[in-house]
């Protein structure tokens, strides 16, 4: 390829929106360009690596035999309404409207497909002989993301691969589970990733477990805590912390005592002018959970995680409004508490798992301005499940003691064992041997394609521009030709490293040297031969790694065997 005949406008200067390396840096090295806020046109640099890139996640898929299908983008409101999650994923989803055909229905641009596979399933799968089966697809998704930002790491549309996993039995399920895992680690290897794989929450999709496959970046938009041995690693949503030991009083614990607390209304407030440390209140906080108020109780200096709530079952939940909280306790945030008569206006009272059995602890009296001391979780508030619902903190020992660490990283892939959610409301059923109908049991795996690749800029970068991993590399070589008398020379040079199937693209421009090499090194081709006068009169060409700082003399017949020695080094 002639840089010349392609079309790859660099740039010097990023878009002032572009926030993060990797997204200065696709659109200063020509691999997109921004059509709509989360909306991105590829160019052919950007169309080139992402190619490649699939071509990595279809290798893999088929070897982990996996069959290749393509599902529509556009689906059907009547669909997604039987399935398990409509309410929950709709405020995502891009309605498409049809003013002249209104009776067919409503119509989805597909976020995911978990719904269109499964109906597909029960339309051609009717016995265990048929099963398992892995299907996948690499489309496009559409999401109506609120805030689109940081290039295709949150866009609106975006390439995906999704696979969906049908089993006759749980144990055939986890086996379909470790196949695709596996090839997740594989895929991640090839395309140069370094990656962390995390317990994670099954959110919105449901599910008995699932991992995410995740690249620690400061930039990412979860968190990720991890051991620095390995020995555990979970998304800040799932991770559990060892409990702090916390001494408890040797005699009975005092009946509940009210005290006037005005203007308390933080946990902050009731340490300073009460002298009440955090530790020692209850922090509570309610929502509604499918309508009805739960309280939830978290020791007062933890956060509560609003994805481990969603573990809970709720098909919608959200914190309760301070005008809702009045009109079931009669009181306002900031001197609420569960001591008391306070059902059945809370329906449900969920506690965090390190408050269980904790006596002479500090809560809200349901009363502005008062608060209750002398508190037992056993013996005053009617807890109806103790569970992990708080947010971890770095430095916190693990459950076998080890210090957890808590970063930031971008989730590139996640595998999910859904079980037969999907399958019995929308039924995907089989008969088994004795003629018996039974659900399948269901798996889903993504992987953000396109937010894979901007992962790969974000992990392999320097000031000057992308390091791309050879194999997904736009292009294996940039030759790049400072005198054009050479241009004979660098032709031939160009087709031979072509003819022996390494991608090769000639910088022919009539530009000055200085703007070649600087071009280059922003768009990161993994090898590059300068063809200049003295490099040939020297009896040769000079060649480099994008990596390395120092130039090579090589003669021009040792040119093959230097690019072969550099790119498998790369």
């Amino acid at each position: 390829m002639r840089w010349s005949q392609t079309l790859i406008p660099t740039l010097r200067e990023a878009p002032a929106d572009a926030e993060i390396a990797s997204h200065r840096l696709l659109l200063r090295a020509g691999l997109a360009r921004r059509l709509a806020g989360g909306v991105y046109t590829f160019l052919p640099l950007g169309l080139r690596s992402l190619r490649k890139l699939e071509r990595i996640v279809r290798e893999e898929m088929d070897a982990a035999r996996a069959i290749e299908v393509l599902m529509p983008a556009l689906q059907p409101g009547e669909l997604w309404r039987k399935g398990p999650r409509f309410e929950a994923a709709q405020a995502v989803m891009f309605r498409a409207s049809s003013a002249g055909r209104k009776a067919e229905g409503d119509m989805f641009l597909g976020p995911t497909h978990e719904e269109v596979v499964t109906d597909l399933m029960a339309a051609t799968v009717s016995s265990y002989r048929q099963l398992p089966r892995t299907i996948y697809q690499i489309q496009t998704k559409f999401r109506d993301e609120i805030r689109p930002r940081f290039g295709l790491m949150r866009a609106r549309e975006f390439v995906m691969k999704d696979a969906y996993s049908f089993d006759v039995s749980e144990s055939a399920a986890d086996d379909s589970y470790r196949a695709m895992y596996e090839a997740y680690r594989r895929i991640f290897a090839r395309a140069g990733l370094t990656t962390m794989i995390v317990e994670a929450d099954t959110g919105v999709m449901g599910g008995s477990f699932s991992h995410e496959f995740s690249v620690p970046c400061e930039i990412g938009e979860s968190e990720i805590v991890f051991t620095e041995d390995g020995s555990y690693a979970a998304t800040i949503e799932k991770a559990v912390a060892r409990p702090e030991p916390r001494a408890r009083p040797t005699a009975t614990t005092p009946a509940p005592e009210k005290f006037a607390t005005p203007g308390v209304t933080t946990i902050e407030d009731l340490d300073r002018s009460h002298g009440v440390a955090a530790r020692d209140q209850i922090k509570t906080l309610v929502y509604l959970c499918d309508s009805k108020p739960c309280m939830f109780l978290v020791r007062g200096d933890h956060q509560l995680s609003e994805a481990k709530v969603a573990t809970l079952g709720f098909a919608e939940f959200r914190p309760a409004t301070p005008e809702e909280i009045f009109a079931a306790l009669g009181a306002h945030p900031g001197s609420l508490g569960g001591v008391g008569k306070i059902k059945p206006a809370i329906s449900r009272v969920y506690a965090d798992a390190d408050i269980e059995g904790q006596e002479g602890m500090v809560t809200g009296a349901n009363e502005d301005g008062f608060h209750f001391r002398n508190v037992s979780l056993a013996r005053d508030i009617a807890v109806d499940e103790f569970r992990p619902l708080r947010e971890v903190r770095d430095g916190e020992p693990s459950i076998d003691g080890k210090p957890l660490r808590v970063r930031r990283a971008i989730e590139v892939g996640h595998v999910f064992k859904l079980g037969t959610k999907y399958s019995e409301a929308l039924g995907a059923q089989f008969l088994d041997e004795h003629g018996k109908s039974h659900p399948m049991f269901m798996g889903c795996y993504g992987i953000g394609v396109t937010r894979t690749l901007q992962a790969i800029i974000e992990q392999h970068h320097d000031a000057d521009g992308i390091i791309w991993p050879a194999a997904v590399a736009p292009f294996h070589v940039l030759i790049t030709l400072v005198d054009a008398s050479l241009a004979h020379h660098a032709e031939e040079l160009h087709d031979l490293l072509e003819a022996a199937n390494f991608d090769t693209l000639l910088d022919d421009r009539p530009e000055r040297p200085g703007v070649k090499f600087k071009d280059a090194d922003l768009i990161g081709i993994p090898v590059r031969i300068t063809i200049g006068e003295r490099s040939w009169k020297a009896g040769g060409v000079e060649i480099k790694a994008r990596t390395a700082k120092e130039k090579t003399l090589v003669p021009i017949a040792g040119a093959l065997d230097a690019v072969r020695d550099l790119l498998a080094r790369s």
